[in-house]
């Protein structure tokens, strides 16, 4: 599965921003479906995921109540939508598939997008 993140851009602390992650392939509703993200000096972190169905999500805690997973298997997409956002989040975002059930680590995702850049303004 290829995939294609976009959405990112330069915003306020406070405000709102919606990242997507469009996949190609027929096999797309298969896959549980994370987003990562890498600040400047960092090492990628996980931030949420959503299993194929969209029954069962995971958050990083630094992003909990702040953030919401979604998908639409019939426009094989998945979202991330971003609430409240903090200078904090300011990183490269990734999207990132696996056929791992509830995956949150780095290594368990086995394609990956080629990020889209969120920076938040204080």
């Amino acid at each position: 599965v290829q995939l294609q993140a976009s959405g990112g851009g330069l915003v306020q602390a406070g405000d709102s921003l919606r990242l997507s992650c469009a996949a190609s392939g027929r096999t797309f509703s298969s896959y549980t479906m994370g987003w990562f993200r890498q600040a400047p000096g960092k090492e990628r972190e996980f931030v949420a995921s959503i299993s194929w169905n969209g029954g069962s999500t995971r958050y990083a805690d630094s992003v909990k109540g702040r953030f919401t997973i979604s998908r639409d298997n019939a426009k094989n997409t998945v979202y991330l939508q971003m609430n409240s956002l903090k200078p904090e989040d300011t990183a490269v975002y990734y999207c990132a598939a696996t056929n791992t059930w509830r995956a949150t680590m780095e290594r368990e995702y086995h394609y990956w997008g080629q990020g889209t850049e969120v920076t938040v303004s204080s």
